[in-house]
């Protein structure tokens, strides 16, 4: 039932009429402790990782860094730090292709809004609208832009800026948002596919979402020769590291247009991990190595890849190429990386201590009597857990689709496990599991089976349930803002009859202290060490964009280059024993906070006074916006030495390199070269280290053998 339902071999619900507080049969679908369920992991893991709990490091340190974004403000954990989702208030609406009909963009969302699809009668789906939307309620992301070059040191990238159509304020572009509502990555490891529409594959091939369907899909591997091979590879139970490798691509999400994974990784691995973040010295997994200045990590990113993955997947001094641009092995496997280490970390956010766990594992007194009936009411005329089964609450989950198979049928319709329309929204308004990959398949493995007469159109994966009453708005459009209005969707066989949507709804005629009821069961779900953000949920600090920063009228108050001002909300550190919880949807609010600064001064500055000058229209902005950057990030480049990598480069060409570099030449060690050309060997400083201006290099030359004539 709750926000989202699914077909799955089960048994009816019979009432038992004799008395108490538990007067439901038990089914095979019935909710059970989530500790039961054992945390799926791909069994060829030990081929790339040589020890998990420096991945799950490494994992945690890249998932939360807001280096990782192309703005150096932007990770993955900026929509998913609260229960796991995205609790933001500003900025969050997506016009899914239309017009902006619920808030513009920059609006504030209240509790007034919601629901999306308003009736007369919460009780009739076919009682009188008085309102609707098609916008979705999202999170925001970065601001469009092209990506132009990473500079090592620097965690803003160059980009190039223009217009944006949509996303835009008096002609100033703000930051775009998504056209899904985020959810939870708490216990998101026990799905067998990712993302409301799933096309994060089960199988991982260590670049892509896409699993076995991107075949072109190859990471470089060190040969028995000490040549480095491009090769295919795949790991099962592994939709984690799937989901985890789109974000950083993604030009809404993370990053500008045009940017890979191994430019992510060419730019990490020049920079100290979290720099601009506080992290807890007792931060459960990284408080080891939280630097005593209070902010970043005191190892590095290529320490930690090389604590955590076998050096056949990085100890090389060969570049390969990707996106016409050359990197070095562990720059050029960095997808790989950086999938099985956020996939590694998410596996521990498991979150059962709930009092639902405690009841279902023995303990009468872990519920209040509403709760309890709540519960009575899940199984039994709710029918909840025809869906919403066994110990993650899902039945799209890895173990029931192993049960089950990849596809099941729906009033005899084929459509895929865990997913189903149920009446959101009229199924043209997103495809959803509908929809194609970027090679022209379904995304439905019931449709790539040879179905054409389906159900599939407009479904959706079902969720897990478990902190449900932290993650709010509720479904893939955000259309519901109460667990209440999300019992009532239900009761009334959903919003929309859909063609497709699915038979195991029906009209649910519940009374309203059953509907309490089941409130309170679904309330008692929440983990405690959820809410107040303690281990294995603590974290380092976070600044989350909450839209921009306005002046008299409205106006959208810019920086020197027109860009647009951030308003941060600040997400404080936790160690082990966590916090104080964040305020629900959608009281997390202002004021707005200045992060540190990025390097080269170029942070964004705190709340301006509600008067005073704005800056000047923006109609010429976005040509001058790129000009600008590139000269600011050429005028920071000035000021220090990036090592560059010099390997394999004659003395004269790492001369060159290095004033361009603005670093100096040290001692030179040549070693005996009989005539044969010298390149370097080795270098100290080492590659991508970053100095003052003008810092010595040390070098060491060796022979190369000359090239034989064919």
């Amino acid at each position: 039932m709750l926000l989202g339902s699914a077909v799955i071999v089960t048994a009816l619900f019979v009432w038992l009429v004799a008395g108490g507080a538990h007067a439901i049969a038990e089914g095979p679908g019935d909710p059970v402790a989530l500790n039961t369920l054992p945390v799926p992991t791909p069994p060829n893991e030990g081929d790339f990782v040589r020890d998990r709990p420096s991945a799950v490091k490494l994992g945690k340190a890249l998932f939360w860094d807001m280096q990782a974004g192309s703005d150096g403000r932007t990770a993955c954990a900026t929509c998913h730090y609260n229960a796991g989702a995205d609790s933001r208030a500003t900025n969050q609406v997506n016009p899914n292709g239309g017009a902006f009909t619920l808030k513009g963009p920059n609006g504030t969302l209240a509790a007034g809004d919601f629901p999306l699809h308003r009736l007369s009668d919460v009780t009739n789906r076919a009682s009188a609208v008085t309102s609707d939307t098609n916008n979705v309620v999202g999170s925001q992301g970065v601001v469009a832009s092209r990506f132009t070059a990473v500079t090592p040191g620097d965690p803003q990238e160059v980009r190039a800026f223009g217009p944006d159509p949509i996303f835009s304020l008096g002609g100033t572009p703000v930051r775009q948002t998504t056209n899904r509502n985020s959810p939870s990555v708490i216990n998101a490891v026990f799905s067998a596919r990712s993302f409301w529409d799933g096309r994060a594959q089960s199988t991982f091939n260590g670049v892509s979402p896409f699993g076995a369907r991107d075949t072109a899909a190859r990471v470089g591997h060190v040969n028995a020769a000490g040549g480095v091979d491009q090769v295919a590879v795949s790991l099962t139970n592994s939709a984690l590291a799937s989901q985890a490798v789109a974000p950083p691509g993604n030009s809404v999400e993370m990053s500008a247009a045009g940017r890979t994974l191994s430019d992510v990784g060419h730019k990490l691995l020049s920079l100290k991990p979290l720099a601009e973040q506080a992290v807890s010295g007792s931060d459960s997994v990284l408080g080891p190595d939280a630097d005593p200045s209070g902010r970043g990590l005191t190892t590095s990113y290529r320490a930690l890849i090389q604590q955590a993955f076998t050096p056949d997947w990085w100890s090389s001094d060969a570049t390969l190429t990707a996106n016409g641009r050359r990197f070095s092995l562990m720059e050029f496997n960095f997808p790989l990386f950086w999938g099985l280490a956020i996939q590694a970390y998410e596996a521990t956010l498991v979150s059962d201590a709930t009092p639902a766990d405690r009841f279902f594992a023995g303990d009468n007194s872990a519920l209040s009597a509403s709760a309890q009936a709540g519960l009575d009411v899940f199984r039994g005329p709710g029918r909840c857990s025809t869906c919403h089964l066994g110990a993650d609450l899902s039945d799209a989950t890895v173990a029931n689709v192993a049960a089950v198979g990849l596809t099941t049928t729906d009033s005899g319709l084929p459509v895929d496990t865990g997913f189903l329309n149920i009446g959101v929204r009229p199924t043209a308004s997103d495809p959803g599991l509908g929809g194609v990959d970027p090679f022209g398949n379904p995304l439905s493995e019931a449709r790539r089976a040879g179905a054409t007469n389906d159900n599939v159109s407009g479904s959706f994966k079902v969720p897990q349930l478990r902190n449900v009453a932290l993650t709010a708005p509720y479904f893939h459009n955000g259309g519901q803002m109460t667990l209440r209005q999300v019992v009532d969707f239900y009761s009334r066989n959903g919003d929309f009859a859909n063609p497709q949507q699915s038979a195991t709804l029906g009209t649910i005629t519940l009374t309203e202290t059953q509907k309490n009821d089941l409130v309170a069961f679904l309330q008692s779900l929440t983990d405690p060490r959820v809410a107040s953000a303690s281990a294995p949920f603590d974290h380092p600090q976070l600044f989350v964009p909450d839209g921009e920063q306005t002046g008299a009228g409205g106006a959208v108050r810019k920086d020197a280059t027109g860009q647009a001002l951030d308003c941060f909300l600040q997400v404080p550190a936790t160690g082990a024993a966590g916090g104080a919880a964040l305020p629900q949807f959608p009281a997390f609010t202002g004021p707005c906070v200045a992060p540190p600064a990025l390097p080269g001064g170029a942070g964004t500055p705190g709340p301006a006074p509600a008067t005073g000058a704005v800056a000047a229209p923006a109609s010429a902005a976005p040509a001058a916006t790129g000009r600008a950057q590139v000269k600011a990030t050429k005028a920071r480049r000035a000021t220090r030495c990036v090592v560059p990598r010099l390997s394999g480069h004659t003395l004269t060409g790492a001369k060159r390199m290095l004033r361009h570099a603005h670093c100096g030449l040290g001692r030179v060690t040549r070693a005996a070269s009989y005539g044969r050309r010298l390149v370097v060997r080795r270098q100290v400083p080492s590659a991508r280290s970053r100095h003052q201006a003008g810092t010595r290099v040390r070098l060491t030359l060796r022979p190369v053998a000359p090239k034989r004539k064919r």
